[in-house]
């Protein structure tokens, strides 16, 4: 029997122009689940670097 592998999470780091793109979604107050997709990120991930970078995410903060 085959044992079902779990999908290995692949880190990528922040760029400049990923940054600069989280600050722009964050004053257009488009909503998370819209930029994860966008950015082919994790909401989890999406809301730690707006964390560290201290600002708002999302359309109702």
């Amino acid at each position: 029997m085959k044992k079902a592998t779990k999908k290995r999470v692949k880190r990528r780091e922040w760029t400049k122009a990923d940054i600069k793109e989280l600050k722009v979604h964050s004053k257009a107050r488009t909503p998370v689940t819209k930029i994860s997709k966008m950015t082919k990120r994790s909401v989890g991930a999406l809301r730690q670097k707006a964390l560290h970078l201290g600002i708002g995410l999302g359309h109702q903060r």
